[in-house]
């Protein structure tokens, strides 16, 4: 019996019912970029990977990998769980994995050769996976035996698997329903994807919309006559695209790349492709971008070995230094900070007299109708192309979402008064009376072949903060911060300032809303501390601190860090447990307010650190404290074992000295716990779509546990002068070796003693609140330091530390 192909996702998650498919180790046929990037994801997820290729190839890849950047491994010793091997002497190998993943070129006949010589390797139930980026999976399936056809569909990975969040799933005309499902949830729980049902056409998805909008923009700009650096920033940020903008996607992507893509639907199609002769000469000379070192944009040293950036001139082929564009429209949207707003802005220009409202317009209208006309092949729905472009290709919106935001009715009035093709998927969805491709705040999705909106499909556990707004309703709210109800006797704590900035507003809600005697502990059971942006929070407000060093308000500045203590103090001894749930950039204050919590659901993507030293100060909102600590409570775990209890206590602490001394930032939530931002007992969640449902089921288990609040502590043995001399002689050596500035060995010796309690006898028994003070004393005084506030000014205005 042929199973029925699938291609809506499952409504509820794989953890609600029994799998199919058990992954304990899988492998990767090709060790290219993709094959191997795959393949260091899978170690991520804790997955052991077979990697093969051709003899020396997957040897060679995987010690590539250990030093790549950005980094494929969350940690380099990840690389352990995978086995390098080649086709010709490992293919048993396959016999022991659960799902097998084919990535080798992108070539047809290679392809069926390869599967053919590993199907009588694979165990009788393995999973057997493709990752073309656009061939059939039919047609490279049709010389597989029927079994096997059965375990066969389409797994599309993006570059690089480890940050791009897009998987798309393609199941073929016989591909097993329950298989299909299992490895959707796997990627989805277990590799943190966003996973998208597709539909087994030319390029899919997302590579069918992306390339030829990014082709199209390529047309516009001959016929605009625009630079390469003014449609990469019209095609940026201004709309809600990466800053990367179009022609750096490509020479990150590879020309040829997008070029093989692009070939490959017109072949499919029956046609030739035809690039434009810069680009055909580009090809020809290999100036494919990153990889060759030159594409649409290179750097070279000028005359004083200074690195400079130079761009193609397209008409010339000749490269010259970069510029900065500069255009009207772009400078006046810049201070509309919302995209929906924004993007009305730029369509509301002169398309008469400006070139650059020319371009938004063309471009912007040829996707919107691309799209709509490429739905009812490629897709079930709206929702999943949009889905798709965010995922895939890191939009904010997705093309129906953009136009939806444009306004549907006000747009195709608008091409048809000038002359321009509408799709019929538009056409339909204003004759039916809808105004939008999307209702009910997202939830239903317009689909043309019915005439009627129809749910969103969505995974169980699934979920951002704002569903919570408009479900359960918010129970505060100011500037900085809200309390939202998440049901079920849990309440969030959301970050929502300017870049989740830690200031007045989001102390003074943190601090109110987790009083033991407030309205908020009374009425929930358990808090969840986090956000819906793109990172928890770049630390405190340092504009605000900057003004009140400038003006010589010391008193003031004083009450900010004790506001700023009784804030976290307010977290770790709340009646109720706290949990926070951080993402992304967890720097400085956000780190502090992480280190207070009962306990931690981080994503995997974590960037923490505890950063203070790099603009010249000392952490001093607990961070220190919680640090000297944990160092403690380390040295402590081996009382009783043949390890001394002294010497843990001075290697954990010089760990912690150097975390902080040198600023150190994880890459990943598994460094942050190795630098002691997280502990063995927090979690990790692959998916950032998951973090808040499963922060919030981590705060309901501790609560119905029977949660007791930590009491402040009055007796903790303080490291002491010893240690203080220690860490000060590690200074010392670092200056003498001229590795650091004056400045950061006054910095770093000010840390040594607020870590080690001051110059005290060692064992001294002292109060968290002394660590406090010190915490403080030691923050003021660096504040005072001109260095310092030079530093904290450079950081305002250019966002990198300075070393002076």
């Amino acid at each position: 019996m042929i199973a029925e192909p699938v291609l809506k996702a499952p409504e509820t998650s794989a953890s609600s019912r029994p799998s199919p498919v058990l992954i304990r180790k899988a492998a990767v046929l090709g060790a290219g970029t993709m094959g191997s990037r795959i393949a260091a994801h899978l170690a991520n997820a804790g997955v052991p990977v077979v990697l093969l290729d051709l003899p020396g190839l997957a040897a060679q890849a995987l010690e590539g990998l250990k030093k790549s950047k950005p980094a494929a491994f969350y940690d380099p010793s990840l690389a352990g769980r995978v086995t390098p091997g080649n086709f010709n002497d490992d293919v048993a190998l396959l016999s022991e994995c659960d799902w097998v993943i084919e990535a080798v070129t992108e070539n047809l006949t290679i392809k069926q050769e390869l599967l053919n010589k590993v199907a009588p390797h694979l165990k009788p139930d393995a999973v057997l996976t493709t990752n073309t980026s656009g061939l059939p999976i039919a047609t490279i399936a049709a010389t597989l035996p029927e079994n096997l056809r059965r375990r066969w569909f389409g797994t599309h990975f993006f570059n690089p698997p480890r940050y791009m969040r897009l998987v798309e799933v393609i199941p073929g005309p016989e591909s097993d329903r329950q298989m299909v499902e299992a490895i959707a949830s796997f990627a989805d729980l277990r590799l943190g994807k966003e996973v998208v049902f597709a539909r087994d056409t030319p390029n899919f998805i997302a590579n069918r919309i992306g390339v030829f909008i990014m082709m199209e923009a390529v047309r516009l700009m001959q016929v605009e006559n625009l630079t390469v650096e003014e449609v990469d920033a019209l095609t940026g940020t201004a709309i809600g695209w990466p800053r990367t903008g179009t022609f750096r996607l490509a020479d990150l992507v590879g020309i040829d790349v997008l070029a093989h893509v692009a070939g490959n639907f017109a072949r499919s199609q029956g046609l030739e492709l035809t690039l434009p002769p810069f680009l055909a000469a580009m090809l020809e000379r290999r100036w494919l971008g990153d990889k060759t070192r030159q594409g649409f944009y290179k750097k070279e040293k000028d005359t004083q070995g200074k690195e400079i950036r130079l761009a193609l001139d397209w008409k010339t082929l000749d490269y010259r230094l970069a510029a900065k564009p500069k255009l009207a429209i772009l400078e006046m949207a810049a201070n509309v900070e919302q995209l929906p707003e924004r993007l009305r802005h730029l369509l509301a220009g002169n398309v008469n007299k400006d070139k650059a409202a020319r371009f938004h317009w063309k471009l912007l209208s040829a996707l919107w109708n691309y799209a709509a006309d490429c739905l009812p092949e490629i897709a079930d729905d709206a929702a999943s192309i949009d889905r798709a472009m965010r995922a895939g290709f890191n939009w904010e919106m997705g093309p129906f979402q953009l136009w939806d935001a444009a306004g549907v009715p006000e747009t195709v009035a608008r091409m048809k008064a000038a002359g321009e093709p509408v799709s019929p998927q538009a056409e339909r969805l204003l004759a039916s009376n809808a105004q939008a491709w999307y209702r009910s705040e997202g939830q239903e999705c317009f689909d043309p072949a019915s005439g009627a909106y129809r749910p969103v499909g969505k995974a169980e556990g699934i979920a951002r903060i704002s569903q919570f707004r408009a479900s359960h309703g918010v129970v505060r709210h100011n500037p900085g911060a809200s309390l939202i109800d998440l049901g079920d006797g849990v309440a969030c704590l959301e970050l929502h300032s300017m870049k989740n900035a830690i200031g007045e507003d989001v102390v003074r809600m943190l601090t109110d809303s987790l009083r033991a005697d407030g309205e908020a502990v009374r009425n929930f059971s358990a808090f969840v501390i986090t956000g819906d942006a793109d990172n928890f929070s770049v630390g405190a407000n340092l504009m605000q601190l900057l003004l009140a060093v400038q003006e010589g308000e010391w008193d003031e500045v004083d009450l900010m860090v004790r506001a700023f203590q009784r804030m976290t103090a307010s977290i770790k001894f709340c009646p109720r447990p706290v949990v926070v749930a951080p993402f992304g950039f967890c720097l400085g204050g956000g780190a502090e307010i992480a280190l207070h919590a009962a306990r931690r659901q981080a994503h995997s993507e974590l960037y923490m650190g505890l950063v203070e030293c790099g603009v010249g100060l000392l952490p001093a909102g607990g961070g220190c404290k919680e640090m000297t600590l944990a160092a403690i409570q380390a040295a402590a775990a081996v009382r009783g074992s043949a390890r001394s209890e002294s010497v843990e206590l001075m290697e954990a602490l010089r760990r912690n000295f150097e975390s902080i001394a040198m600023a150190k930032v994880s890459t990943s939530a598994l460094e942050a716990r190795g630098l002691g931002y997280l502990s063995p007992a927090d979690r990790i969640s692959m998916n950032r779509d998951r973090l808040l449902t499963d922060a919030k089921e981590l705060a309901r288990d501790i609560a119905k546990a029977g949660y007791n609040a930590p009491l402040p502590l009055a007796d903790i043995p303080a490291p002491g002068e010893n240690l203080v001399a220690s860490l000060r002689q590690a200074v010392y050596t670092m200056r003498q070796g001229e590795f650091i500035s004056d400045h950061d060995a006054r910095i770093a010796n000010q840390v040594a003693h607020v870590l080690c309690g001051g110059n005290i006898t060692p064992g001294t028994l002292v109060s968290e609140q002394y660590l406090l003070d010190l915490e403080r004393e030691g923050f003021l005084s660096l504040c005072g330091e001109k260095k310092t506030q030079e530093r904290v000014a450079f950081t305002l205005k250019t966002g990198k530390p300075l070393r002076n």
